[in-house]
């Protein structure tokens, strides 16, 4: 650590003394001049980051920042801490070294809020009118010895700078001391300007200053070595005319100037500078802006905001690209060596220029050796791939090796994958390197890709299908199965994967009889290399229960052999089901056919051979019988019509608004013949006000099958109760008997076509079991649904809703079928 206070006279008399920041407002409000000045201590001095702080006496309060972005950071044992309180500048050029002699200083390095710690360290004091210093301004560096006692007076300079910018920010807000503070910053401000012009002579870095046209300003000491021109031979002269040899360049560098007037940074290029010599020299140089406060705004910039001059930094890199052409010419016999090989070899440097590369590399990518040699790898990189090639060189310079894929570009614009492996080669006496050796995956990619998009169609396959399918290899152990058949089977596929799933599905007959492998007809077809189809068999679920299935299994044949077996199921549990019905429709209808054809044709065999002739009354009675059982058969034949023509959406609606009560009292009538000959009576509870909109027809064909089926399964001296309950929107409907109720397991079933409560009712007490079926179509037809709440021994409750109708509606039907029919 070194003091490196000034022996002024003044400061000897009268020492500046610190602030007491508790007493004032800390300002934060952004200050584009000290931003500039902060930015500029940072180009200037070739910090990595540098700051301009207010201190507390706790707290250094940041008020610009270059390099990292922060507000506050805690002032005990900070660098700054030091300079406040000796009132001095500092200067740490490396941290690790002076830790050893200053226990204050952490050999870690300098630590700064958000930013990485720092080796190199140079703060000077703001020191504010009245002798208070109120801050520091200091540039902080990551790699040590970057500062240098000339960068002191650099540094010193800008900070008295920004300690007379705010000063004129302070004076100029007292109106009666504007012209005298206005005044006496114009002279410090021209002060200010020698000695940044005699700074600028100091640093060994090359610095021009233009104008936003491009026109030279300033030339400091390196720059008028370097070229041989004198500050009066340059002022007012275009920059790009008079600096640059390569005329070719001179357009691009032209409008690279134009961009920096415009607020951006431009570089860092090569190109060939004029000397005093006469043999040009290789500068690596960048443009950027120096923005200040003014009335006009460019793209990027803040409004209030432009740029005043253009700051040229660069540095003279002959040297390097001389070794480097050294090191392609040494690598010569290398070249040979690695000419003929068949796969990608190159040499690159540490920041991805190619140096060396052998033909192959050259001929898959479409150019020439010239054509490559000493241009950047990234000219030759996809866009999607520079990213990733960034982070391999970073990885190489920090591990020395690196291994990857990245996508190059060919001279056509077509990409090629390439998988390579870099090595750092560091040989004595030259600068590192990269080694690259590569292969062309292109082609083994595309096929891999290929396979995964077929490897996914089959899976989205499988799992679009509703049928089981499963995979078995050579030894029974299941290798695929889709989502369907582990859902039938109560598995998740992975419970299945590798297992032997005959053990696990196909063990036992339905029977509970052991299935064996030997009789497996799967495995027999796997062994014969044949398919089988089996119509009816059985799988076990994880559960226990079994599920019935038919199945195809056919033998997976790769290349000539077999490979395993692929099977295909369905549960057929359904399909028995429904011939199961069907085999009891049938029988029911055949019964109810027979039944009153034999008793229609037994009374009409004895009114015919005459023996009743003289017995009117009994032959009467065989008329009835006859008729009667002719009805029964007319309303078998009309059931079965009527499922059909609603099932299939032929049974339209016409509905009116009509009261409840109307049509539960009519379905009564229709019955009342019936409800007497069984010792029935009606009670009803169905409100006036309650209006329905329904097809009266289809409605009292829904309550004459409820009804029907209530008288016949009530007991004599029995009530059968009709209800009308307003819901608001709809009508619920209720028929309640005291008969013998219904089984809980047959609630849900006996709306479905072929069921009732009981399989014998059939037979007792007639009926094809379509009755209940076409009452839910029908209901749902009305946008409604229908139910049954019953209990064994206590009666069951049918309810179904309807659309509530509205009373200034009733008429609409009738207009509308006066329309229909006009």
């Amino acid at each position: 650590m070194q003091d490196t206070t000034h022996s002024e006279s003044r400061m000897e008399r009268n020492p500046p003394t610190p602030a007491q920041p508790e007493q004032e407002a800390v300002d934060r409000t952004p200050d584009p001049a000290l931003e500039e000045l902060v930015r500029l201590a940072a180009v200037l001095s070739g910090a990595d980051y540098a700051y301009l702080e207010w201190m507390t006496s706790t707290h250094l309060h940041f008020k610009s920042t270059y390099g990292f972005m922060a507000r506050d950071q805690d002032r005990r044992g900070s660098a700054c801490h030091w300079v406040v309180s000796h009132a001095s500048p500092l200067l740490i050029r490396d941290a690790a070294v002076e830790s050893r002699t200053d226990p204050r200083i952490h050999a870690e390095g300098i630590e700064l809020e958000n930013a990485l710690l720092c080796q190199s360290y140079l703060g000077v004091p703001l020191i504010a009118p009245g002798d208070r210093i109120i801050g520091t301004l200091a540039v902080l560096a990551i790699e040590p010895n970057r500062f240098s006692q000339e960068h002191v007076g650099l540094i010193s300079i800008l900070a008295r700078q920004a300690i007379t910018r705010m000063e004129l920010y302070n004076r100029t807000a007292a109106q009666e001391q504007a012209l005298r503070s206005r005044q006496r910053l114009e002279r410090a401000l021209a002060i200010e300007r020698n000695f940044v012009a005699a700074t600028l002579d100091s640093i060994p870095a090359l610095v021009a200053v233009l104008d936003t046209a491009g026109r030279m300003v300033r030339f400091n000491r390196p720059c008028e070595e370097l070229t041989g021109l004198h500050l009066g031979d340059i002022v007012g002269r275009p920059f790009v005319e008079e600096i640059l040899v390569e005329r070719e360049a001179r357009g691009w560098a032209q409008d690279k100037v134009r961009a920096a007037a415009n607020g951006q940074v431009a570089g860092p290029y090569e190109n060939l500078w004029r000397t005093a010599q006469g043999a040009p020299r290789r500068i690596s140089w960048t443009l950027r802006p120096l923005v200040g406060p003014g009335a006009a705004s460019g793209a990027g910039l803040e409004p209030g905001s432009e740029v005043q001059y253009l700051i040229v930094s660069g540095s003279d890199v002959t040297g390097q690209r001389q070794a480097e052409q050294a090191l392609l010419t040494s690598e010569a016999r290398y070249k040979q060596v690695v000419e003929n090989s068949l796969g990608f070899v190159l040499t690159c440097t540490l920041e991805g220029r190619l140096t060396s590369l052998n033909a192959f590399t050259a001929e898959s990518l479409g150019y020439r050796l010239e054509e490559m040699t000493g241009r950047p790898l990234f000219d030759f990189i996809s866009k999607d791939g520079l990213p990733a090639f960034a982070e391999s060189l970073k990885t190489i310079v920090n591990t020395g090796e690196f291994q990857g894929t990245i996508p190059f570009l060919r001279k056509n614009r077509t990409e090629r994958t390439i998988a390579f492996r870099s090595r750092r080669m560091d040989l004595p006496g030259s600068p590192s390197f990269v080694l690259t050796h590569g292969m062309d995956v292109t082609e083994q990619e595309e096929a891999e890709v290929e396979l995964d998009l077929v490897r996914r169609q089959r899976e989205l396959i499988l799992a679009a299908v509703d049928d089981g399918i499963y995979g078995l290899d050579l030894e029974g152990r299941l290798t695929f199965i889709n989502p369907a058949a582990a859902k039938m089977l109560g598995y998740a596929p992975d419970e299945l994967l590798g297992k032997d799933i005959h053990d696990l599905i196909h063990h036992s007959h339905a029977d509970g009889t052991a299935h064996s492998k030997a009789n497996c007809p799967i495995l027999l077809g796997m062994r014969r290399q044949e398919g089988v189809r089996i119509r009816d068999d059985v799988f076990w679920r994880k559960d226990g229960a079994t599920i019935p299935v038919e199945y195809v299994a056919s033998p997976l044949i790769d290349e000539g052999q077999i490979a395993g077996m692929v099977v295909a199921f369905q549960d057929i549990s359904e399909r028995r089901r429904l011939e199961k019905m069907k085999d009891e429709f049938i029988s029911t209808v055949s019964h109810e056919l027979r039944t009153p054809l034999t008793s229609l044709r037994a009374s009409l065999g004895l009114i015919s051979s005459g023996s009743l002739d003289k017995r009117p009354e009994k032959q009467k009675q065989m008329l009835e019988v006859a008729i009667g059982n002719c009805d029964r058969l007319v309303r078998l034949v009309n059931d079965i019509l009527d499922f059909d023509r609603v099932e299939k959406g032929g049974m339209p609606l016409h509905c009116e608004v009509i009261p409840a009560g109307d049509l539960l009292r009519r379905a009564a009538d229709v019955e009342n013949e019936a409800a007497l000959k069984a010792q029935i009576t009606f009670r009803f509870d169905a409100p006036a006000k309650v209006m329905v909109e329904v097809d009266q027809e289809r409605i009292l064909q829904v309550l004459s099958e409820l009804v029907s089926n209530a008288i016949k399964f009530s007991p004599p001296q029995t009530i059968i109760k009709l209800a009308a309950q307003d819901l608001g929107n709809e009508v619920r409907i209720i028929v309640e008997d005291q008969g013998r109720g219904i089984a809980q397991d047959k609630l849900d079933v006996i709306f479905e076509r072929f069921q009732q409560g009981d399989a014998s009712d059939s037979r007792a007490l007639g009926g094809t079991g379509l009755g209940l079926a076409i009452c839910r179509r029908i209901v749902q037809q009305h946008g409604g649904r229908i139910w049954v709440e019953s209990e064994l021994g206590k009666g069951s409750r049918f309810l179904f809703t309807v659309p509530r109708g509205k009373l200034e509606d009733k008429t609409k039907p009738a207009n509308a079928e006066s329309a229909a029919s006009a």
